[in-house]
């Protein structure tokens, strides 16, 4: 039976049944965990790449009052994309707030929002009580393929780190992605690069990694962008050259204690041109999601406050 003091009277929930966790028991126990807040719960399982994307962008533009997206940073950005892109297609509009419940292998959105607070208690945080209580999250554009990004876009040892882990399912959880890292950090070259932030040059040169963003943490382990703050108007963005031994780079950023190392810059922004100067490809992620076309430039450009979201 649903509380008499939610604020929220109609959720969607949109739930992953593919990601991380891949436990359906839990599935079961967030719908009913959701079912005791919200008197109308609608929920959704996802089929398909972009889905949750759609059903979110519908729920905007309907009388819901909450979408939950159930999964991991995955599925969480692609409800995100789909309520944020209603609101810059109808500015001023009423818009659904956005929850997220972890069920993938890193969950980093998660962790910016609730830290480690178990899942029921932030659903009651959330969707309990007479009004709701929300930070308005930005979100980038990437210009050149118009993908919307939650937690950060990222070249170098990033990406090429995921595409290891594409092929690494025999490791479950967040360490297919940390034994990913180590295997290729182990044949790692820094490719020629350059990166501005709007309009100037912070680093030209040899690069091993690349990360820009509002969130401080990628795949839940990394606090590769130490000093963010998601609701700022602004992008941070870590660049690090070949001063710093590839092999060291790992356990720094465990902590956040690269930044301020040698060849290492760090720089506030709201557009960031990340490049390869030699021409070729740049490999280049966002949101654990690798980019396919054979680019060798990315812009990426702020969205202040484009997501109202549950915290």
């Amino acid at each position: 039976m649903a509380s008499d003091r939610s604020w929220a009277t109609r959720a969607l929930l949109i739930a992953n049944p593919q990601a991380g966790a891949r436990d359906r028991r839990h599935i079961d126990q967030v719908v009913a965990h959701c079912e005791r807040l919200v008197p109308h719960l609608d929920v959704v399982h996802t089929g398909h790449q972009g889905h949750a994307e759609e059903r979110a962008a519908e729920a905007a533009a309907s009388h819901t009052d909450a979408v939950i997206a159930l999964g991991g940073d995955g599925t969480t950005r692609e409800v995100a994309a789909g309520l944020a892109r209603s609101g810059l297609e109808r500015p001023g509009g009423r818009r659904p707030a956005m929850v997220n419940v972890p069920f993938g292998t890193g969950n980093s959105f998660y962790q910016e929002i609730w830290a480690d607070a178990p899942w029921r208690r932030a659903l009651d945080q959330a969707l309990a009580g007479e009004r709701p209580h929300l930070r308005w999250v930005d979100m980038a554009r990437v210009r050149e393929t118009e993908a919307l990004v939650l937690l950060g876009a990222g070249a170098g040892l990033v990406a090429d780190a995921l595409e290891t882990a594409q092929g690494m399912f025999e490791v479950p959880g967040r360490d297919r992605y940390q034994r990913a890292v180590a295997q290729t950090m182990s044949t790692y070259t820094p490719y020629e690069g350059r990166v501005s932030v709007d309009g100037k040059v912070v680093h030209e040169g040899p690069v091993v990694l690349v990360n820009i963003g509002g969130g401080r943490y990628r795949a839940g382990r990394f606090a590769l962008l130490p000093h963010s703050v998601i609701d700022d108007g602004l992008l941070d963005v870590c660049v690090v050259g070949n001063e710093m031994g590839v092999r060291e780079l790992a356990g720094l950023t465990r902590d956040g204690s690269h930044v301020g190392r040698p060849g290492v810059v760090y720089q506030r922004g709201s557009r960031v041109v990340v490049e390869r100067t030699d021409g070729r490809r740049l490999s280049f992620e966002h949101d654990g999601e690798l980019c396919t076309g054979d680019a060798s430039r990315y812009t990426i450009d702020v969205l202040p406050a484009a997501l109202p979201v549950l915290a």
